[in-house]
Order: structure tokens, then sequence, then C-alpha cells
């Protein structure tokens, strides 16, 4: 997906997906601004991660299989 408001939409989108009770929070993913987005037992829902240029987010890169998600340690995130 290419352009700000194509890239919005789809975000918005994908946010919709979720079901009640979904938490998001800020993580560092490698090293960059990222947000984690939880199910309401704890389990990742999905990873993005952003690379920003210029000031402005110029890649997002989203993780949302199941079974890569299961494989990520979280544990920080309990703290």
């Amino acid at each position: 997906v290419r352009g700000a408001r194509a890239v919005a939409n789809q975000a918005l989108t994908f946010s919709r997906l979720g079901g009640p009770g979904r938490v998001s929070r800020p993580v560092l993913v490698n090293g960059a601004a990222g947000v984690v987005s939880q199910d309401p037992d704890g389990r990742p829902f999905s990873v993005m991660g952003f690379t920003v240029s210029g000031g402005r987010i110029v890649e997002i890169d989203i993780l949302a299989n199941p079974e890569r998600l299961s494989k990520l340690d979280l544990s920080a995130l309990d703290n």
C-alpha cells in the first residue's frame, strides 16, 4: 500500500479487526518505534514496526502471523 491516505485507511481497517479488550502498547521493534497489540488473554495479535525519515512514517512493517507471534518473548511487557 502506498500513499498517506491509502496507508491510513488500511491501518484503520486493520485496527478494526480487533475484538473488545484488545490492548496496544508502544514498544521498540528492532530498536525503532513500534506497537504490539494483545488480546485480552495476553496473546499477541500483531506487532508493527515503523520506519521514520524526516519526521514522517515512511514504512510500516506488520507481523500478524499467529505461529510467528507465538515465538516472540513479550515477557518484558508484563512489568
